[in-house]
């Protein structure tokens, strides 16, 4: 079982950064996947990126890449999203997710994922 926290959301102005959190318990955190999605009012949760267990590959988005980064630190069971060039159209609940993947490379599909966050609103105003 992993419970995933995530914090670091909030209100920016269009142009601004923010960098999410997501903590992780249990001891095998290595051995997941983890990847960001986000839902926005009245659409479908969608893929944003994706990190592999040594976090040696990312996959993203088309719409987040160049402005998006997704990292991990394994000592401190911890994977991060930095955003920067935030547009209004960023804005959503942003959810982490950890995937017990045989292969351990970044997946942008959600069924990949065994456990999910509670999520963490991110509003980026015009």
């Amino acid at each position: 079982q992993v419970q995933l926290v995530e914090s670091g959301g909030g209100l920016v102005q269009a142009g601004g950064s923010l960098r999410l959190s997501c903590a992780a318990s249990g001891r095998t955190f290595s051995s997941y996947i983890m990847g960001w999605f986000r839902q926005a009012p009245g659409k479908e949760r969608e893929f944003v990126a994706a990190i592999s267990w040594s976090g040696s590959m990312t996959s993203y988005a088309d719409s987040v890449k160049g402005r998006f980064t997704t990292s991990r630190d394994n000592a401190k069971n911890t994977v991060y999203l930095q955003m920067n060039s935030l547009k209004p159209e960023d804005t959503a609940v942003y959810y982490c997710a950890a995937g017990a993947s045989i292969r351990g490379t970044p997946s942008s599909r959600g069924a990949t994922y065994d456990y999910w966050g509670q999520g963490t609103q991110v509003t980026v105003s015009s």
